[in-house]
């Protein structure tokens, strides 16, 4: 679906790329105001868990985990948020957010006030890439 900008992101942002894994893509989100935020998305183009054969569901559960997992061990957080919301972007996808204590924005949702987006330069999103697949198995 080449209007979903879902659909588009791994190719639209191949720079932030982490894993192709065997169904959902993983990327770095641009915005690492959170050190850490990742969004993974389906493969496939789907808007609810329940359009997915029960088999690729598991499947896509147990990569959510996985990369959870993954940013824990290499960003050592607090909490890990898993948002799958969908509303402005209707492809299933999770920001997978990892979350401190110390942050300004702690406990409340990561949408509850607006901030200043923190852009890196590339050297620093390969370095967060290269932490987080050090920690996939």
């Amino acid at each position: 679906m080449t209007t979903c900008p879902m659909c588009r992101r791994w190719d639209d942002d191949a720079d932030l790329r982490i894993a192709e894994l065997e169904h959902s893509f993983v990327v770095l989100n641009r915005d690492q105001y959170l050190p850490g935020y990742t969004l993974l998305f389906t493969k496939e183009h789907v808007t609810e868990l329940f359009h997915l054969d029960r088999t690729v569901r598991c499947g896509l559960m147990e990569e959510v985990s996985c990369v959870a997992e993954a940013l824990f061990n290499a960003f050592r957080p607090d909490k890990i948020n898993y948002e799958l919301l969908g509303n402005m972007v209707p492809h299933i996808h999770w920001h997978l957010v990892p979350r401190y204590s110390s942050e300004p924005l702690w406990p409340r949702p990561i949408w509850a006030e607006p901030h200043t987006e923190l852009l890196l330069p590339p050297g620093e999103y390969r370095k967060r890439i290269g932490q987080i697949r050090q920690e996939l198995p």
